[in-house]
């Protein structure tokens, strides 16, 4: 569980997680230099968790990346600070493990001030479009639905959600771990998908039930996270598109990105807008380097194509224009 200065979080909701814990397991609290109280809170409060202390804010990756290094089992569980989990949780999780091809795996994710509702980032599995749109098993864009039920079937996804991601130690290794230069949002799709790329399997086994209340390290609004979502979005297509199609899929997807510019120019939003530009502006700085990791995942290839999982259709045309609000729905769009 990575923190920075969240000991609210963590007296909220690391005890659901220390009970839930076997013999075998081990709580390992990750503090990205914390100014606040976390330290005596662990030692007062939770001393069975072991609590390393980092020498700086490495963000979501670096620490994670970091905090690894520490642990022992063949499984590692990368857990968001605000997450509340069930008793069993764990046992049920385990069993997409049976699997020998499935490499990484997460439970099925609901919202905390609203239990009956999916969570937004995760909900029962996570999927892209073919520009690299995300969206789950019960939340497409902003339509999040409630939980009757309908996604309880334990499935191959593309993406897990780093709220919590289950993988396995040697190949969290054999990925040289999350990507450090994403450092927030989509550090897990690539870390998927990078996966995917080798020949491993993603799963979701919604048996498994926590609930997450999200948003804790940017605000939905804030232009920073619009910043970090359009810049890592098409950094991990560079990354990861094979060949076939990329030129035509990736300049699309740029235009893409202009157009949403309109209806936030409509709103005035101008602080979002220079967010997408300052986006777009990395990438055209650093291609060099971008190309370069591309060359080097295209060499861990063991199939030229997209994965299986991916979804070869474009969302924004099965949602704002056949007006399609379930991932249900969009089995019958093309």
């Amino acid at each position: 569980m990575l923190t920075w200065n969240g000991r609210h979080y963590l007296q909220e909701y690391v005890p659901s997680v220390i009970a839930s814990l076997g013999p075998q397991d081990e709580c390992i609290v990750a503090d990205n230099a914390s100014t606040d109280d976390t330290a005596s809170w662990l030692r007062e409060h939770e001393p069975s968790a072991r609590h390393v202390v980092l020498d700086d804010n490495y963000g979501y990756c670096g620490g994670n990346n970091r905090a690894a290094e520490h642990a022992e089992g063949s499984f590692l569980l990368f857990l968001n600070n605000d997450v509340e989990v069930s008793p069993d949780w764990l046992d049920k999780l385990a069993t997409s493990f049976e699997n020998p091809n499935v490499a990484i795996t997460q439970p099925k994710l609901r919202a905390i001030h609203d239990r009956a509702s999916f969570e937004y980032a995760g909900a029962s599995g996570g999927f892209i479009d073919r520009y690299g749109y995300p969206f789950c098993r019960g939340r497409l864009f902003e339509t999040v639905e409630q939980d009757v039920g309908q996604y309880d079937d334990a499935k191959a996804i593309f993406w897990a959600s780093g709220a919590a991601l289950a993988i396995r130690s040697e190949v969290f290794d054999e990925l040289e771990g999350f990507d450090e230069d994403f450092e927030f949002h989509m550090e897990e799709i690539d870390l998927c998908w990078r996966a995917q790329n080798r020949g491993y399997s993603v799963w979701v086994e919604p048996s498994s039930v926590v609930y997450h209340l999200g948003g804790g390290s940017l605000e939905p609004m804030n232009p920073q996270k619009t910043y970090y979502n359009y810049r890592n979005n098409l950094v991990m297509l560079i990354r990861n598109l094979p060949d076939a199609g990329f030129a035509t899929t990736f300049w699309f997807r740029l235009v893409l990105d202009g157009i949403s510019a309109i209806p936030l120019a409509l709103k005035g939003k101008w602080r979002h807008i220079f967010a997408i530009m300052r986006a777009h502006g990395y990438v055209y700085s650093k291609k060099r380097d971008l190309f370069a990791k591309r060359k080097k995942e295209k060499g861990s290839r063991q199939n030229p194509e997209n994965p299986a999982t991916l979804w070869p259709y474009s969302l924004l045309k099965a949602y704002f224009v056949q007006r399609k609000r379930r991932y249900l729905d969009l089995k019958n769009s093309k």
